[in-house]
């Protein structure tokens, strides 16, 4: 059983699918396989482009809708008025359901203030199209900003968050406000296999090193959401709450933290905390 992450009303699953680049029965597959095993928390997004895909594996799964949190995210080109109503309108008719349980801004946009999208990412809401709303790759800045305007309560802030990427500014912060905090690239796109840390500390615990980079995460406060079609890798991504991490394996993989460690850098991408 998953562990849920109990967060200003909204209760999170402790580890989620994510889907960017899964796409047709791939993706389909991979959504319903993973619920079938024990996922509850599915991230897409309307970039993602494979919202449909993943309505199909819900229902496909057999696992009832009131046990899934389901993610979608409204791209910074949809922002302004008029867009974002149709994008969040857009995303329901592609999932074909009446709504999610978390709808995020995927991305600021420096010529789009949040003054502009927050009331509106409220009102979505307000209007039962969503449980709860977040906000993605938001600095600390951009979140108290957002937290002034909302009148409704901002749950989450899903950032870039693996071991070779220094996230504790940001952590802090959030872990501050009581705002969960959801990491992608938690496996930082393919380094973690053989790094010798990792490695060493996963023989210590019997895991591999994917398993051990996430469960770091998870002991950070992050609700790591890895990418992965292969039905192995979803078993062994899911199977990290049976151990713990010493603090001093903790401390020894904080260091693996490199000074131009991110990897998803966008143009529309804000001034990140130092």
């Amino acid at each position: 059983m998953v562990p849920v992450i109990e967060v200003r009303g909204a209760q999170i699953p402790a580890i989620g699918l994510g889907t960017m680049t899964l796409k047709g029965d791939v993706c389909v597959e991979a959504v319903s396989t993973a619920l079938k095993m024990g996922y509850r928390h599915i991230d897409t997004a309307v970039y993602y482009d494979n919202e449909a895909e993943v309505g199909e594996g819900i229902r496909k799964s057999g696992v009832p809708r009131d046990e899934i949190f389901l993610t979608t995210k409204v791209r910074h080109s949809d922002l302004g008025p008029g867009d974002f109503e149709a994008s969040v309108e857009g995303s329901l008719k592609r999932l074909d359901l009446p709504h999610v349980d978390l709808l995020l801004i995927h991305w600021p946009n420096p010529d789009i203030p949040p003054p502009v999208y927050i009331p509106a990412l409220c009102k979505a809401k307000r209007n039962g199209q969503t449980r709860h709303i977040g906000v993605a790759n938001f600095t600390i800045a951009l979140l108290e900003e957002a937290e002034k305007i909302a009148d409704e309560p901002i749950v989450n802030n899903q950032i870039e968050t693996h071991p070779f990427l220094d996230h504790r500014t940001i952590l802090a912060y959030c872990k501050g406000r009581g705002l969960s905090v959801t990491g992608y690239c938690p496996l930082g796109r393919g380094r973690i296999p053989g790094n010798p840390v990792l490695a060493r500390i996963a023989k210590t615990h019997g895991k591999n090193e994917a398993q051990i980079a996430l469960r770091f995460l998870v002991q950070e406060g992050v609700i790591p959401i890895p990418r992965t079609a292969t039905p192995e890798k979803l078993k062994a991504n899911l199977d990290i709450f049976d151990f713990m991490l010493a603090d001093s394996e903790m401390t020894e993989i904080r260091k693996l933290a490199e000074p131009n460690g991110r990897i998803i850098t966008p143009p529309q991408s804000p001034k990140w905390d130092s």
